[in-house]
């Protein structure tokens, strides 16, 4: 190895321009493994263990209004698709930050401080990230004409651990109450 004392940007190895591999120290979860079902659909729920995933390919993937893929003490991730003119529904976590991200589709976000003042509003489309502090009133709202494909954050967890509703009207049903 040659040393050069002035450069600190000189490589310590010469690979050339050979690709460099590096091993992933956690489990890696590709599609038709273990956790994925019918149709490429994610059905489990990976929390508490080290986890890695394509979140692109598993949200454009995601047919259900929301499936929880991984839930720690601290965090949740849930993949979510809305329909055509569906909308999460205006909702408030009083002590969760929420984080969107739009992997496909086009939609209409909505928060203020009050049901009565949603102040804040902008259209959002592939690529988009939305951060929602806790206490503030929200609402996305899929105004496209595909399915929006997004996947969300929560910190810390705000729906129980395997959660998988198939479409809003169950997750209205089982929820009544939890974390809402």
């Amino acid at each position: 190895m040659y040393y050069v004392p002035y450069y600190v940007n000189t490589p310590m190895y010469s690979y050339g321009n050979q690709p460099i591999q590096m091993p992933v120290p956690q489990a890696v979860v590709p599609p038709n493994q273990a956790g994925y079902g019918y149709n490429n659909q994610m059905t489990s729920d990976f929390g508490t263990q080290p986890f890695v995933v394509n979140m692109e390919q598993a949200a454009k993937l995601n047919n259900t209004y929301r499936t929880a893929i991984w839930t720690g003490n601290h965090l949740q991730i849930t993949l979510m698709s809305l329909n055509v003119g569906e909308d999460i529904g205006l909702e408030v976590h009083p002590h969760v930050d929420q984080f969107l991200y739009i992997e496909q589709g086009q939609g209409v976000t909505q928060m203020g401080s009050s049901k009565e003042n949603l102040s804040f509003s902008r259209n959002v489309y592939d690529d988009y990230a939305i951060a929602i502090p806790a206490g503030t009133w929200h609402n996305l709202t899929n105004t496209g004409n595909t399915p929006l494909k997004l996947y969300s954050i929560y910190a810390p967890p705000n729906h129980p651990f395997g959660t998988i509703h198939a479409t809003k009207a169950d997750a209205a049903a089982s929820e009544h109450g939890y974390g809402q």
